[in-house]
């Protein structure tokens, strides 16, 4: 299986779909839950079902014109009678009397509104939430290349941060383009998926640092080869057991956990992807760099 011999396709795909990504994040922004940028979520059951654009047009009512109600994301949750409503009133969440205030304009249009559920969040909080999430991805890729660095050596930790940033790029550029959700549990989310391929890259390191130790007139980009052949099997039973019951977790779980699901399962493709095809491809590179540097220094000498 000659998977260097073909690195540079797989840089390619990998540079398409971060850079797309980087596009729609660059145009669109990402779609920040609640969480995170502060105001009010609320859960609204009808006694039928409503589009999206129902809802905004009643929100626009006169009567809630003083309030100066600010919408973010309105939608239906699919199966039920329910609509998911962002807003804020000048970047603070809904008072009671305000929430109230909605509701009846919205049981006026519609003939029947009630609140099952109902989340507030300040503004503070919600920046403070996004610096400790961006703070915990960051403090969990210097833990594992430190880690990395001191159980094989520092080009293995450098190749398998380089796949974990490559994941995380991934995730996020397919949430800025499908519009979803960035919550806390998406952040969850990118933190199992930051965990579970360093592990599944470490398998593949592992292997190549063993087969290094036997190493005769081997090059490198046939050991790297080998390496992934005899750990293929692995990653891709690891992947697929793990990935079935997360699918299944999105096809039949609740509306809440679809976004946290669907951030799992893109994690999981591109954290087996990049073990395979990113971190190895890095790390031979680097060594045949370096290899080739060595080499020019031993001529320049002979010299």
């Amino acid at each position: 299986m000659d998977v260097m011999g073909r690195r540079n396709l797989f840089f390619v795909i990998s540079a398409i779909v971060i850079l797309v990504g980087l596009v729609f994040l660059a145009t669109r922004g990402l779609n920040l839950g609640v969480d995170f940028t502060g105001g009010s979520l609320i859960r609204v059951r009808f006694d039928h079902p409503v589009t999206a654009a129902k809802v905004r047009d009643a929100l626009t009512a006169p009567e809630l014109a003083d309030m100066h109600l600010e919408k973010g994301i309105i939608q239906p949750i699919e199966g039920t009678n329910d609509v998911q409503i962002r807003a804020h009133v000048q970047g603070r969440p809904l008072s009671d009397p305000q929430l109230k205030r909605v509701v009846d304009a919205l049981s006026a249009r519609f003939g029947s509104a009630s609140v099952i559920e109902a989340e507030m969040v300040e503004p503070v909080i919600g920046r403070e939430l996004l610096s400790k999430a961006m703070m915990a991805v960051l403090l969990g890729w210097i833990g594992i290349l430190i880690y990395v660095s001191v159980r094989f050596e520092y080009r293995f930790a450098v190749a398998g941060v380089a796949a974990l940033i490559h994941d995380v790029l991934v995730i996020l550029g397919m949430f800025a383009i499908l519009g979803r959700e960035i919550n806390s549990p998406f952040i969850a989310a990118v933190l199992t998926i930051v965990g579970y391929s360093i592990n599944d890259t470490i398998v593949v390191f592992d292997k190549i640092r063993e087969n290094l130790k036997f190493r005769k007139r081997e090059t490198y980009e046939e050991l790297v080869n080998k390496s992934i052949t005899q750990t293929l099997g692995r990653s891709l039973n690891t992947s697929l057991t793990t990935l079935l019951p997360v699918i299944a977790l999105y096809l039949f779980g609740g509306a809440t956990i679809k976004d946290f699901s669907l951030a799992l399962i893109i994690g999981l493709i591109s954290g087996t992807y990049s073990s395979i095809f990113i971190a190895s491809p890095i790390w031979l590179i680097w060594k045949n760099w370096e290899r080739d540097r060595l080499r020019k220094v031993a001529v320049a000498k002979a010299r």
